[in-house]
């Protein structure tokens, strides 16, 4: 048996992070045992599904690098299957027409209510016979009357929920489409889905959903509902918690790596490790050290993850990620050091790609304005004599490379007698525009010479009109 696991979004919005560990999970599962991973566009709610959700959710998939074995299927494109097998329900007495009408429906919801009883359909039409074809129907599922349904759940363990908590639910439209309950079991029948790994909010569909499988004949999948993902207050997560579409992690800077590092480790573990490559994760990963209880989503835990993934991955793999950002800044990289250098020289100081990138932009482009304090603390009378002799030094070198040019800045100082911060803070701010940058050397090796001794000689013009 090969197994086979499926990521199955509703296009009605943005991926959002609980969503993407569901499919982290579902694609762990798969790759751990040599399986398939299905991608599947659950789009029958016609007046919610967007083609921009739909984007959406297959860009959030390939910048987290979940592939998909399968897909994307849409479902909209199987109406004649799902409208087939609606019929051999019927045809078979395991579904039928009901004529109840909304208002119908509303005054027994009223009365069940009234009565403090659960709002259920109470089988009115359940024995309607054959069709009415003036009048208006929904087909029903003739769920079971007595009984029990269990679910041996891979991370709950066994859900027992009695057949009478369930009414017959409705699988097909006055308009005859397919309804959500419906479609998800011939999909998955069809796709052959040996492991349904999906939201706990799912579980009160699920004995309904092996109810029709059982009327089909189909085999059963097993199943694993993931606990929800909280904020910090301890309500499901949501938008005014900050960040939880996937994109808008990748916008704030995030590695890829790292936002699946942290939701893997939401309600997953093994052992007391923390960081995991994409092959470790496959490697440990089972359904078993899956927690069954909700997970708070921790935003500084993130942030510092993020960190450690800028820290010490391959600087071309990070570099390839900034791209994007320092495109954002209307920033072309060609017109400066390559990103590879930028990354290793700011990674030390940069929580996000954010951060990196904009911490970087006058490598690329003039800046307009000193910052104000730098400014103020460093360009002092005599800064600019500094200045000018380190123009000098840097002019005459044959060689741009930053052994030499830390050896200048150190010569000087001695020379002069000042301490290194007296030497290399002024030259900081003349080059950079504020007082904070890579080790001085650095950042010089990495602007080139021109740019450097153009921006010396700019400070030193500004300090003389100052002063």
């Amino acid at each position: 048996m090969t197994i086979t696991t499926r990521f199955a979004p509703s296009p009605t919005g943005y991926l959002h992070v609980g969503g993407a560990r569901t499919a982290l999970f579902s694609w762990l599962y798969a790759r751990k045992h040599g399986g398939k991973f299905i991608l599947r566009i659950e789009d029958t709610d016609l007046e919610r599904s967007t083609q921009e959700s739909v984007n959406a959710i297959l860009e959030g998939m390939t910048w987290l690098g979940l592939d998909y074995d399968a897909g994307p299927f849409y479902q909209t494109q199987h109406f004649d299957r799902y409208k087939e097998v609606i019929q051999q329900l019927l045809d078979q007495g395991d579904a039928y027409y009901c004529y109840c009408t909304k208002d119908e429906l509303e005054q027994l919801r009223t009365e069940q209510m009234a009565n403090k009883e659960k709002p259920r359909y109470n089988g009115k039409c359940r024995h309607s016979g054959v069709r009415q074809p003036d009048k208006e129907a929904v087909v029903r599922f003739k769920n079971p009357l007595d009984g029990v349904v269990t679910i041996p759940d891979l991370v709950k363990g066994d859900i027992v929920v009695a057949n009478k908590e369930l009414d017959d639910l409705i699988i097909a439209r006055t308009d005859g489409t397919p309804t959500y309950n419906l479609t998800v079991v011939v999909d998955d029948m069809d796709m052959q889905v040996t492991h349904v790994i999906r939201g706990d909010d799912h579980i009160n569909n699920t004995p309904r959903q092996m109810n029709i499988l059982k009327a089909l004949g189909a085999e059963l999948p097993k199943y694993a509902h993931l606990p929800m993902i909280l904020g910090a207050d301890g309500a499901r997560l949501s938008k005014r918690h900050g960040a939880v579409s996937v994109m808008q992690f990748r916008d704030d800077g995030y590695l890829p790596e790292a936002l699946l590092n942290y939701l893997v480790r939401l309600g997953w573990s093994h052992g007391d490790q923390e960081i995991f490559s994409i092959d470790e994760m496959v490697k440990y990963f089972e359904l078993d050290n899956v927690n069954g209880s909700a997970s708070a989503f921790n935003m500084e835990k993130l942030l510092w993850l993020n960190h450690q993934y800028i820290m010490n991955s391959d600087p071309a793999h990070v570099a390839r990620h900034l791209s994007w950002h320092i495109g954002v800044l209307g920033i072309d990289p060609v017109d400066g050091p390559e990103l590879v250098d930028i990354v290793k020289a700011q990674r030390e100081r940069s929580k996000t790609l954010v951060e990196m990138a904009a911490a970087s932009v006058y490598f690329y482009k003039e800046f307009d304005t000193y910052d104000e304090k730098a400014a103020k603390k460093n360009f002092t009378p005599g800064s600019d004599s500094v200045l000018g002799q380190l123009h000098s030094e840097f002019e005459a070198l044959s060689e741009w490379h930053a052994e030499s040019l830390h050896q200048v800045v150190i010569n000087l100082a001695e020379t002069l007698g000042l301490g290194l911060g007296k030497v290399a803070q002024p030259l900081r701010v003349a080059v950079s525009g504020s007082g904070v940058s890579p080790a001085i050397d650095v950042t010089l090796a990495l602007l080139g010479k021109e740019k450097t001794l153009a921006r010396i000689q700019r400070a030193n013009d500004y300090i003389r009109s100052a002063n």
